[in-house]
């Protein structure tokens, strides 16, 4: 049956579900439940196609159910009496999934009114959890940063201290009774007014997609926001596995331990397999392309991970997206990116460099920081400066990225950078609907 939300001749209006059925009606839709099994394609969710053509993932009414019936127990601090706010797009799995597992916590579920009202959306619907990716965490971050920016004197320096504070936090790891009390008193203070913007009700934030820079996990967690970090594929309906609520069941920087009747296996090479109810059908008309990633039940991800402790599963990179320099060497860009994505003034970087003598990056920086930082140091920037070709400013990315390329073997290192001047989005092409990074189309002509 077809209803629509708009007035529609030829089509029935969505009031009539509103109506009580007949009797009439419901042998008919006990008749439709009984020609469902379990088996049937539910529904076919194509890829992001981060790293070649979209391809249309079949998944079935197990596949889904399996998962979600497999995650509940991650969701067990959700009452039935609180609210969930949703603004990820119901077209692709992650969000879809998370949803069914809402209608069975029976809890109350809003749509934030568009993008640019999550905010105010937050503090209308006080939600105890929400979903989201990475970036939008990142932008929440940045907006609390921003206001803190706004503070001066005395309260500009007890920001600051909470921020530092709260980059020390680490999960099971206890740091002494001062450093508990000093935590105390910057909840009280600092946090609490993190956890008011966020609606003040807030117990937890789910996120996937793409990893979490640990910075971010560690600011929100010691503002007593739990941030479960997971992991998922479209083909895999499309939880592996989760950090949970409980302290003990969360590791920073890891994607958490694996889901109940899920199994997981690292091949050769690191790739992380698994298998499963939630392993996709196949591929919608590519039996070929099915057959590369699904062997023997297992479902080939394509990912490169490693176990923390026999349990925590951790991304190291995409198989598809390590390049290799001239001299040999491979480089797993995501780890770089990651790490160099905590610097302030780096908003968003790429690495590059495949089958040259050394990797490079493009990077867009964080043009308010950038201003806020020569504000502090009383040098003015001209209005019209091209921000992407100032000195000063070439000087301030190359010390951040030499800052962290410390962390990293000599041939991982960024050797030479490009400054982009607008930031890659969902509509200009450069990120899928999920904001994960569509490297071919991103790179633009760099000589390194």
């Amino acid at each position: 049956m077809v209803f629509s939300f708009d007035e529609i001749e030829g089509v029935q209006h969505w009031t009539k579900l509103l109506k009580s059925y007949t009797p009439e009606d419901q042998r008919e839709i006990e008749k439709i439940k009984d020609q469902i099994q379990h088996e049937h394609l539910a529904t076919i969710i194509y890829t992001s196609g981060t790293t070649g053509n979209p391809k249309g993932v079949m998944l079935s009414h197990k596949n889904i159910v399996s998962n979600v019936l497999s995650c509940m127990e991650a969701f067990s601090f959700c009452n039935s009496d609180e609210n969930i706010l949703s603004f990820l797009p119901l077209n692709h799995i992650f969000e879809r999934t998370v949803m069914y597992i809402y209608i069975n916590k029976n809890v109350s579920i809003y749509f934030a009114e568009g993008m640019e009202t999550i905010g105010p959306n937050l503090k209308e619907v006080k939600p105890v959890v929400f979903t989201t990716v990475p970036r939008l965490l990142e932008k929440v971050y940045e907006k609390i940063d921003a206001k803190g920016s706004e503070l001066q004197g005395f309260k500009r320096k007890l920001f600051d201290w909470a921020v530092n504070l709260a980059l020390q936090f680490d999960i099971g790891k206890p740091k002494g009774i001062f450093y508990n009390i000093q935590l105390s008193i910057a909840d009280k203070l600092v946090y609490a007014k993190w956890r008011e913007a966020v609606g003040g009700k807030i117990k937890a934030i789910v996120t996937g997609s793409a990893a979490c820079q640990v910075k971010l996990l560690r600011l929100f967690t010691a503002a007593k926001i739990v941030v479960m970090e997971g992991y998922g594929l479209t083909e895999t309906s499309p939880v592996i596995s989760v950090n949970r609520f409980e302290e003990h069941s969360r590791r920073f920087g890891t994607i958490g331990t694996v889901i109940k009747d899920v199994d997981v296996k690292l091949g050769n090479d690191g790739e992380i397999i698994c298998k499963g109810p939630n392993v996709m059908m196949g591929y919608y008309k590519h039996p070929e392309l099915t057959e590369e990633v699904l062997k023997d039940g297992w479902f080939h991800t394509g990912d490169i991970g490693e176990l923390i402790d026999g349990k925590f599963l951790k991304i190291t990179d995409r198989n598809k997206e390590i390049f290799k320099i001239s001299g040999g060497k491979s480089i797993t860009p995501l780890s770089i990116e990651n790490k160099m994505k905590e610097s302030p003034y780096i908003e968003q970087i790429m690495v590059v460099g495949s089958n040259e003598k050394f990797a490079g990056a493009l990077v867009v920086p964080a043009f308010d920081k950038i201003k806020e930082f020569f504000s502090r140091k009383n040098i003015a920037i001209d209005k019209d400066l091209d921000m992407t070709t100032d000195k000063d400013i070439l000087r301030l990315i190359r010390t951040e990225l030499d800052q962290y390329n410390k962390l990293f073997a000599a041939h991982e290192q960024v050797k030479k950078f490009q400054l982009v001047p607008n930031e890659w989005t969902i509509d200009g092409g450069e990120l899928t609907a999920t904001m994960k990074l569509r490297r071919k189309k991103s790179l633009i002509s760099m000589h390194i």
